[in-house]
């Protein structure tokens, strides 16, 4: 007996019988491109603070506290808002004096009270009087000076422009090498783009008298790459 089959069964046969077509991608080519722009920072962080030593740890906090009382009343002084300067890092800590042969065991000599404050100075050309300020009101750490772009991406869409345009340069130098037309583009990335930048800067505390301390703040070099892809053509 012969069975027939349904005709939807049939036409399954049919197209599991063709073979597939390997789907090729287009002709294209693919490039990078690359674009610097340079910046000036427009907002410094600057690092200072108080260590004061004593015989015992009431001492010697009292002592800190007295001391960054009268820097913080100057950065007051001065016009810094109180928003702009924070308590960065509090510390007390034992401190011990040297051992000897007849003494095996650490012996505590006193205390060391430490507290940093760290300034937000909008203000790129009053670095300098801010770092003389905390000197003057008797800071003996300056930790340095952090320079940062807060409007990096301004400066970056440039770089991306740029970017794309050194892209679309190499590749029409390809196409025309190739003997082919540059066509539409098909793919754009940008690699990671890294974090708006923070330049540190160390130095040391200047001594309270000299001459005022010099703050080059200088440019910054911000980079983007891009890779992208354009089809071609047989030229005309």
């Amino acid at each position: 007996m012969i069975r027939h089959l349904p005709s939807f069964a049939l036409a399954a046969l049919a197209l599991t019988a063709q073979p597939v077509a390997a789907q090729t991608p287009p002709p294209a080519i693919s490039v990078s491109g690359e674009a610097n722009v340079s910046v000036a920072p427009d907002l410094a962080q600057v690092e200072g603070g108080v260590t004061s030593e004593a015989k015992t740890a009431r001492e010697a906090s009292e002592a800190n506290n007295a001391a960054m009382g009268k820097v913080l009343l100057a950065l007051k002084g001065a016009g810094i808002d109180e928003k702009d300067y924070q308590t960065s890092r509090l510390s007390l800590q034992p401190q011990y004096a040297q051992p000897t042969p007849n003494r095996s065991t650490p012996q505590i000599s006193g205390y060391r009270a430490s507290n940093r404050v760290t300034i937000k100075v909008r203000d790129i050309a009053k670095v300098a009087n801010v770092i003389d300020t905390l000197v003057s009101a008797g800071a003996n750490e300056i930790g340095g000076i952090n320079f940062i772009v807060t409007q990096a991406s301004k400066a970056l869409d440039e770089a991306r422009t740029k970017a794309v345009a050194d892209a679309r340069r190499k590749a029409e130098i390809y196409a025309k090498a190739a003997g082919v037309t540059l066509g539409e583009p098909l793919s754009i990335s940008e690699e990671g783009a890294a974090p708006p930048p923070v330049f540190r800067s160390k130095m040391a505390a200047p001594m309270a008298g000299n001459a005022p301390t010099p703050v080059a703040p200088g440019e910054e070099l911000l980079s983007i790459t891009v890779n992208a892809t354009w089809s071609i053509k047989p030229a005309q």
